[in-house]
């Protein structure tokens, strides 16, 4: 039992950072200064699948509706402290700090506990509503944050790694809906993140028997 809970834990915090990661760079003001629609959706998309994988694993592992919640709780509370070292270190603090995951990951509960904890509900209605949901939130997470392009000139880089160096603007890159395609892409991307979350728990209990 021990060696299951500590491999179960090890998935958890594994997860969690690598989402924190993720919204990090989705944080690099100079990329989405340059790239704007572009990064939006492609760190929309990968934010809802580091999501959407961690929260299911964690959801069907304990079978309480609710755990969802707590696992984009603690996405958060990483991102705060990993946002607060950057900040300490002069970099901006107020672009990505608001708890875009938590709406998108009751989403992932509420249908999981209407459906009688069934897994298959869980990955289709689930997986299709949190990728949906989670572009539209970080939009808005967008909107209330600091304008990225003033940012950048009041916090100027003096280096930019080659990879990064835009090559022109960028805006409309994507049509003009970066949440339309972020959330089409999404929908039918976590579908599959959330199956293989499910597997992952089926996994971690064939390896620790």
């Amino acid at each position: 039992v021990w060696l299951r809970r500590c491999t179960h834990y090890l998935f958890i915090v594994v997860a969690a950072v690598n989402s924190t990661l993720l919204t990090i760079n989705a944080g690099d003001y100079i990329f989405y200064t340059d790239w704007a629609w572009t990064s939006f959706v492609v760190f929309s998309i990968s934010q809802t699948l580091m999501l959407v994988v961690g929260a299911t694993y964690y959801l069907t592992f304990t079978g309480v509706p609710g755990t969802a919640t707590y696992y984009a709780l603690i996405m958060t509370v990483y991102t705060w402290i990993a946002k607060g070292a950057w900040f300490a270190l002069g970099y901006p603090y107020d672009f990505i700090v608001t708890p875009v995951w938590l709406p998108s990951a009751m989403l992932l509960d509420l249908a999981y506990w209407a459906t009688k904890k069934n897994k298959h509900s869980l990955i289709l209605f689930g997986g299709v509503l949190c990728g949906m949901s989670l572009p539209l939130f970080n939009m808005v997470n967008l909107i209330t944050v600091a304008d990225p392009l003033e940012t950048a000139f009041k916090y100027p880089r003096p280096t930019l790694p080659p990879y990064m160096t835009p090559i022109e603007p960028q805006v409309g890159k994507f049509y003009n809906s970066p949440v339309a395609l972020g959330a089409g892409a999404g929908a039918v991307l976590a579908c599959t993140f959330a199956a293989l979350g499910c597997k992952l728990n089926t996994w971690t209990y064939r390896w620790m028997a």
